[in-house]
């Protein structure tokens, strides 16, 4: 299109000169700055295993990896913390063959073999099943996401594991507790542990406190062989679209936001909601001294001069079009 022609050679003004070709970054400062990274990613790994008591002695961990770079950089920070943790426990590898046609089926083999991790494939032909059952054009991830638990399931059992690991990390976090906030009525998210729909096993998630920029970061770093999901990756559904983008635009224009509601999380004070199943309001009587709590129903004291941004549904992106 011609409006989209360079004003300043319409005008007639000499051309701006073409950027210099970048130069190569120096291999010491790249290494150090993904060595920099692994400890950092190691470090809050540690520190959620050791705040939710996510691994124990003994522990036979069943890493589900997926080839995607949440659950690479899950096996890769396990891996090495298994090195320098000062308790011992085992590591399996397992990934679900959903059989979806032109999957590399050999990728994830190759790259266990190489690093010398225990590992086992699980067949399971899904995929068949998701497109059968669900309409054309409609979300697959929920029926999908539950055959692939019970797969999973089944095959630690079969494996002896303790633990089922997997790779959701803060981002993951944050955006579930925001579709169970805007469209599911409860104050809820994915906890770091928990017991299985079957009760037979526990989940774990050891990247809880892990951001998603930094696992992208580490995988470009470690150059991870990624496979890309052709089944349910590109059709996210839409809700899970609108607080993706929600969540992009605040961490821009609200720096801090996201990490006060990240904290929020570890920091629930069931006297001052709702949910009478966490607090009997009919046993509350005055108590005839200073309590700390009390009646403020916002805990920080800001400047009468400070304006927060209203957090109006234009504001989250959530309006829906007239």
């Amino acid at each position: 299109m011609e409006d989209a022609i360079d004003p300043l050679a319409r005008s007639g003004a000499a051309p701006a000169p073409p950027h210099a070709p970048s130069m190569p970054r120096d291999p010491r400062k790249v290494e150090f700055e993904a060595n920099k990274l692994q400890k950092r990613l190691r470090r809050l790994a540690g520190q959620a295993i050791g705040d939710f008591g996510l691994i124990e002695p003994g522990d036979r961990v069943m890493v589900c990896l997926s080839g995607g770079k949440d659950s690479y950089g899950l096996l890769d920070i396990l891996l090495s913390l298994k090195d320098r943790a000062p308790l011992s426990f085992d590591i399996v590898a397992v990934n679900l063959d959903q059989k979806q046609p032109g999957f590399p089926a050999h990728v994830l083999p190759d790259y266990l073999s190489a690093r010398g991790v225990p590992f086992h494939i699980a067949e399971q032909d899904t995929y068949s099943t998701v497109k059968r059952v669900i309409p054309e054009g409609a979300t697959m991830c929920s029926l999908c996401s539950r055959l692939r638990r019970g797969v999973l399931y089944r095959v630690a059992g079969e494996l002896g594991a303790t633990k089922i690991a997997l790779g959701h990390h803060r981002d993951d976090l944050l955006a579930t507790f925001f579709l169970n906030l805007f469209f599911g009525g409860k104050l809820k998210t994915m906890p770091p542990k928990l017991v299985s729909d079957d009760g037979r096993h526990v989940v774990i998630r050891p990247l809880a406190y892990v951001r998603e920029r930094d696992l992208a970061r580490y995988a470009a770093a470690r150059a991870f062989p990624l496979i890309p999901c052709t089944l349910c990756g590109s059709q996210e559904n839409l809700q899970r679209r609108q607080v993706g983008a929600m969540m992009r635009d605040w961490e821009k224009r609200y720096p801090g936001r996201l990490e006060s509601i990240f904290n929020a999380l570890a920091n629930v004070v069931p006297t001052h909601l709702l949910d009478r199943r966490l607090h009997d309001f009919g046993a509350v009587r005055p108590t005839h001294r200073p309590e700390p709590d009390g009646d403020l129903a916002f805990d920080v004291e800001l400047p009468a001069s400070t304006a927060l941004p209203a957090l109006v549904g234009a504001d989250i992106g959530l309006v829906a079009s007239e």
